[in-house]
């Protein structure tokens, strides 16, 4: 299935892998609906795109509240006409501090975020895909090597990443009926404003303090690109990209 005339919404497009998706995305021939809470930053975006208005949307979105996914999803497919893939990438962490000392607002606001967004916005799709002709699309889901193995600190974070595992799963089988694929991409140590930190050491399940090794963010837009181009009736489930050297297999 080729790119031309298909449109792709990407929540948090307005920096770091959600940015590296949408520009990947747009240079592959997708027309691009760019979410995320400020519009200063998703314009960016679209000027790194250099694109003259044609192929990109901008919408500013709180995923955690149902009307502004709602006026994401009305608008894109207002100027677009359909939304074949959908990259459910925006997140946030909390404080990296003990367990016992977050706040029931810290918690919360990352599971409004990571989690309940990405809900919403799957099942704004749903009623988009299923009602489209050709109805169906392709659902990609932001895990992290997190749903999979936590770092210290990171309650809130890592268990939102297992239930977007969870998600991930029961979207793939309730979708199989309308045609709408659903797949993870857990994506490790790429280097975004996010991860800058690591350069200067970040803490290991050993108590130590180290620098670990960092990938390129434009390999994860690829990577994104390959998942959203394969025909409907293949998936890829689940997708491990990752910096080759960084210390999430093996011991230590």
């Amino acid at each position: 299935m080729g790119s031309d005339k298909k449109t792709a919404i990407i929540t948090g497009a307005g920096s770091g892998v959600g940015r590296a998706a949408a520009l990947a995305l747009y240079a592959q021939g997708y027309a691009v609906a760019l979410a995320g809470r400020r519009s200063d930053t998703l314009k960016t975006t679209v000027d790194l795109a250099q694109d003259d208005g044609e192929r990109t949307l901008v919408v500013p979105t709180d995923v955690s509240d149902p009307e502004s996914v709602r006026n994401l999803f009305e608008n894109t497919r207002n100027q677009f006409g359909r939304v074949d893939v959908l990259f459910n990438n925006a997140g946030l962490g909390a404080r990296p501090v003990s367990l016992e000392e977050l706040t029931i607002e810290e918690w919360q606001s990352v599971v409004d975020v990571n989690l309940t967004g990405a809900f919403l916005c799957t099942q704004a799709a749903f009623r988009v895909m299923k009602a489209q002709q050709p109805r169906g699309g392709r659902i990609i889901n932001n895990g992290s090597v997190s749903a999979y193995a936590p770092r210290p600190n990171s309650a809130p974070y890592t268990a939102t990443k297992h239930a977007i595992s969870g998600l991930t799963r029961s979207t793939s089988l309730d979708g199989r009926a309308y045609n709408i694929a659903c797949g993870q991409i857990d994506i490790g140590n790429a280097l975004t404003e996010m991860t800058e930190k690591m350069s200067a050491g970040v803490a290991q399940a050993s108590g130590d303090v180290a620098v670990e090794p960092t990938m390129n963010v434009d390999d994860v837009g690829r990577a994104v690109v390959y998942m959203a181009d394969l025909p409907l009736d293949a998936n890829v489930l689940f997708m491990t990209v990752m910096a080759t050297n960084m210390p999430f297999v093996g011991r230590g």
